[in-house]
């Protein structure tokens, strides 16, 4: 399915001082208005970033498979889809786009383009997990719409399809992982990846967020029908000096006891200081240090896949950290 590109990446000696990101200019079609936070212009902004970047000679640029691809193929995205999200959504997510578009819920817009956009993120982060489990390394999915809020029956807060979960069930079902950890460390609880997941006993799920915050979901005492659920609220104004122990003494031992055989991290960066849409006061490089305790302590083999962050110097500079860390952590 990934582009031969990948295969000799993979296979190359140069390849540890390569980093993949998947990303495509169709994201941008998905059109939210000038004034909605959740726009195109946040993709822009960290691909300037990074083509401008001292890392910019590291990063490898991929398309992520097209849905026509994947259907000469005989992989039928929408089956993939269906892991998590009923087909009425489905169903009435493409009937809103094929009227121009509209709102899903009061702060979730669909435009024409949104169900074909949508898809093709699935699309990427797929790619994404194939490309992690053949290389053994990193990826970042650049993509948009995000997911982890979004619903089996619907979208919700800027998320039209669940991104992480439906890549962590297919790796799972399709690829017959034993076991796939998602680790969310955007602003916001991740109510619908936490959904998703919280009956499979093959798939972890770990979230810091601030609390009490949207979507009023994530107490500590959710931990799941497998205790595979860990929820760490985490108080407005919360800074590194918080965090690093919420990750040293919590997140890494559970993710570490779980052995997953690939993480996914919901890379969300709403929670830096700069952020307009939350209260925690982290830095780009606090997600460099995160990065690397994932990389050092738990597994080498991560997707990291974009979801909330709306300050463009601040998304820019954190996606920049994760992937810098990445290029420059031995393991």
């Amino acid at each position: 399915m990934l582009s031969s590109n990948y295969a000799k990446l993979a296979n190359s000696q140069q390849f540890p001082i390569q980093f993949p990101i998947i990303y495509s200019e169709k994201f941008l079609a998905h059109n939210t208005g000038t004034y909605h936070p959740e726009k195109a212009g946040r993709l822009t902004a960290i691909a300037d970033f990074l083509k401008n970047s001292s890392i910019t000679s590291q990063l490898a640029w991929h398309e992520p498979t097209p849905i026509s691809t994947r259907q000469r193929s005989g992989m039928d995205i929408l089956q993939e889809v269906r892991r998590f999200h009923t087909q009425e959504y489905i169903r009435d997510l493409q009937a809103i786009t094929e009227r121009g578009g509209g709102y899903i819920d009061g702060d979730t817009i669909a435009s024409a383009q949104t169900y074909d956009v949508a898809l093709l993120a699935v699309s990427a982060w797929l790619d994404g997990v194939d490309l992690v489990l053949k290389s053994g390394r990193p990826a970042f999915v650049l993509a948009r719409p995000p997911g982890h809020h979004a619903r089996a029956r619907s979208g919700m807060g800027f998320c039209i399809f669940g991104n992480a979960a439906i890549a962590a069930m297919s790796a799972c079902d399709r690829l017959n992982l034993d076991r796939v950890a998602i680790l969310d460390w955007d602003v916001h609880h991740g109510n619908g990846t936490q959904e998703a997941v919280w009956d499979r006993a093959d798939i972890a799920y770990v979230s810091l967020h601030q609390a009490p915050f949207y979507p009023m979901t994530g107490l500590a005492s959710e931990k799941g029908a497998h205790n595979n659920i860990l929820n760490i609220p985490m108080r407005a104004n919360a800074t590194i000096t918080e965090y690093l122990p919420a990750f040293e003494n919590q997140v890494i031992p559970f993710l570490k006891n779980f052995q997953p055989d690939l993480l996914i991290i919901s890379a969300g960066f709403d929670a830096n200081a700069d952020d307009p849409l939350a209260g925690i006061l982290l830095k780009p490089e606090d997600f460099g240090v995160f990065t690397r305790l994932c990389l050092e302590e738990v597994t080498p083999k991560i997707l990291f896949g974009l979801e909330g962050g709306y300050d463009f110097d601040s998304l820019s500079r954190s996606v920049f950290a994760v992937i810098e860390q990445s290029l420059n952590t031995t393991y």
